[in-house]
Formats: structure tokens, sequence, C-alpha cells
């Protein structure tokens, strides 16, 4: 998004590092992934060479399905995508190519999974000339998918305004969504603010119209949003943004057909005037919930976790979990007792970073810290992203050399003490 973005030199340190750097950090992935981390497993990953903006989800056959973008012919962009059984990849597939695709290094395409075989996957496309003039687009897959429908938008308001930050959840047969909404700020109405909005809709059959639901009419330009399924119904979680530009994460939860009011997970009265790039991550399984975020309160950045056994209608209060110099870019993943593993970047010294995991019990606290790879702070790292197939853990991660590539490795949940 465009408004008030924050830069390098703020407490998040979103750095813009040289490719000379980029290169040096990927040489220490090979180099440091491999030192003294036994039960991490690096295997071969099925994106492309220039691949970036992965994502992870797991289908309800335990397959894990890894989507990114890479260089496609004649300029274009190509959404992609391969599934992982536990021992080999089949062979990658092609759901959108164009030049028209949008390419941000935090807004990064997403895909459902639901049963027999259905599927839906979001990228975001340009429609006017302006480089901030684009909108969703989804397409769904009957067959598995071999092939895919041409991309829809999930949303009615068709202006020239900004549209992303996609999170999907399984419902049923179909799939919800929610994603932050810029139609307020249309540059044709003079009276318009720059705010942004998050609204959330079901996917229905291909064609079909949408029926939107406004969740907040003012939230934080350009983090990404979370959402999950719980037994009482889905939770939706991104990050607010007052009239005193208090921008901590609310949580808004679907009971009974109707969307509750969003109310803070927890009080960091982070108050900044611009937009960190750095969503919450939400998991859940029957009533339980965790949610990990990062905040920069008072100066001080962390990472926090808290957890709900009530499907998010009250939240226990927060644990930290970095290690004193994190710059976010969250995941979790919810375990069978309860307890959750927990992603970030963590800087290390000068221009390098390491994606580290740890487990979280909501009475005992932190367990020790896990490297999982060597990386970077830049932009260009993007956000490594975390999933679970049953005692399995999976991690994908850009590598910012140029070009560019995506990392796949996992490691047993019983790693994690």
């Amino acid at each position: 998004m465009t408004r008030n973005i924050l830069v390098a030199g703020t407490a998040v340190g979103v750095v813009a590092f040289a490719a000379a750097h980029h290169v040096r950090d990927a040489r220490a992935v090979e180099a440091n992934v491999a030192q003294g981390v036994a039960n991490i497993e690096v295997l071969k990953s099925p994106a492309g060479s220039g691949a970036a903006e992965s994502n992870l989800t797991v289908g309800p056959d335990g397959k894990v399905y890894l989507s990114w973008i890479e260089p496609a012919p004649d300029s274009a962009s190509a959404l992609r995508f391969a599934t992982f059984d536990g021992s080999a990849w089949s062979a990658p597939q092609t759901i959108y190519s164009g030049r028209n695709t949008m390419v941000n290094w935090a807004d990064f395409p997403s895909l459902a999974v639901g049963p027999n075989g259905r599927m839906a996957a979001h990228w975001l496309q340009r429609f006017g000339r302006s480089s901030y003039q684009y909108d969703i687009r989804i397409a769904q897959s009957s067959n598995g998918g071999r092939t895919w429908t041409t991309g829809d938008a999930p949303h009615v308001d068709r202006s020239d305004t900004e549209k992303g930050f996609v999170t999907f959840w399984r419902e049923g047969d179909g799939f919800g969504v929610a994603w932050l909404d810029g139609r307020k700020a249309d540059k044709a109405r003079p009276d318009a603010k720059q705010e942004m909005m998050v609204f959330a809709t079901t996917v229905g059959a291909p064609g079909a119209p949408a029926r939107e639901t406004e969740l907040d009419g003012r939230a934080c330009d350009c983090c990404q949003t979370t959402a999950a399924m719980t037994a009482n119904g889905p939770i939706v979680a991104y990050r607010d943004r007052t009239p005193n530009e208090i921008r901590d994460i609310s949580v808004t939860r679907r009971v009974n057909g109707k969307w509750t009011t969003p109310v803070p997970v927890y009080n960091d009265n982070w108050e900044i005037n611009a937009c960190p790039v750095n969503g919450p991550f939400v998991d859940a399984k029957d009533r339980r919930v965790v949610l990990a975020w990062f905040t920069a309160a008072k100066d001080t950045p962390r990472v926090k976790v808290a957890f709900s056994s009530d499907a998010g209608a009250t939240f226990s209060a927060p644990i930290t979990v970095d290690e004193g110099a994190p710059a976010g870019r969250v995941a979790a993943q919810l375990l069978d007792d309860g307890s959750a593993v927990v992603s970030w970047i963590e800087r290390t010294r000068g221009d390098t970073a390491s994606v580290r995991a740890r487990r979280v019990r909501e009475k005992e606290g932190a367990g020790p810290a896990m490297t999982i790879a060597a990386s970077s702070a830049a932009r260009a790292a993007g956000f490594p992203r975390m999933a679970r197939s049953a005692n399995t853990l999976y991690f994908a991660w850009t590598v910012p050399t140029r070009p560019s590539s995506v990392q796949f490795a996992r490691v047993g949940v019983s790693a994690f003490k």
C-alpha cells in the first residue's frame, strides 16, 4: 500500500540491503543451516530461478502445498505451486501468468485447499496506469490444480484503489477470505480518506456475486491479515489503527452468523504514524487458538504470543519469544497438546538475520530457540512461512540473491523442547 510505510532507521528497521549483502546472506544460508542443526532437513525446492513470495498450506490429506511467484517469458510473472507428500514433489503447475501481476515483497499470494480436490488461489492484478491501482483475483480449481478458472474479484468495489493482504480459511466445502480494502481512499473523490478497511466474504462457485462484510472501517495500511477456523466459527486478526495512531493487533469473530466488534488482543499501545509492514499470524484447532505478533511499543521490538481456550473470545497474557532483536514477520502453528511453535526473523549482527522458531507453552513459557536458516532483514527476504502436517513442521523462505530462490525444509515437532 502507498501510505506511511515504515522504512530504514526506525524501530522495526525495514532495511534495504545492497545486492552484495544479499549474496553474502545467501552463502550464509548454505553454511549456517547445516551447522549444529541436525534436526533440520533442507529439501530440494521445486521453485525455479528467481522465485520469491513463497507460501505454505496443508490439505485435508496432509499433503504440503508450496506456492510462489517466479519470472515467466515476456516479462511476465507466474504464480505456481507444487505438492509434497512427505517423500517427493509433484511437478510444478502454473495457476496464473501475466505481465499485469502485482509483485510485492510483503503482499504475497496464497493458496487454500479443501476437500474433494477443490482449491482456491489469490494474486494481485494491476488494472490501471498507476503502480498502485490493483485488486484481488481469486481462481478456483475442481481437479486438484490441473486447470483453473479465470480469476474473479471477491470484492464488488472496482474503484481505482488498492486491495490486498488476503487470507483464506477453509469452511465446509468452500473458503472464507479476508482482505485490506482501499476503496475509501479513492483519489477520484476529493473528500476521500487515505485509510484502509478490512472486509470478508465467502468464496462460492466461480463467477458468483460476492457478498462482502465490512469488519473494520480503519486498519493499518499494509500489514498482513490472518484467519483460522475454530469450533465456534472463523477468527480474523489484523493490525488495527485508532484515531490517535495506536497500531495494535485486533481480532473479530463470526459468531452465530455475525461478526463481532473488533477488540485488541493486548494493549501494547504502539503509537506510530506509519505502517510497520508486519502482520500477525493465527492458528486454531477446535476452541484452542494461538496468535503471534510483532510490536515495537516504547521503541522496543518484541515478538509476542498469546493463547485462547474459548475460540478467541479472550486471550491469555502474552509471552515474549524473541531474543532481543526481532524483525518480526511471524508465523505460528498450534500443536496437539495445546502448545505452539512460533517462528520469526531475528537480527543477528551487521546485515544478517536468521529465521528462528521455538515452542511456547501457555503456562511454562518459551522453550529453547532453534535457528531454521540464515537470512536477512531486507525486504527482498520476504516473510518466512511455516505449516504443520501431522508431527512435522515445514518451512519455506526466500534467499535474496540475484536471482532469488525459495528454500524448503522440515523438522519434527519433537525437536522443539
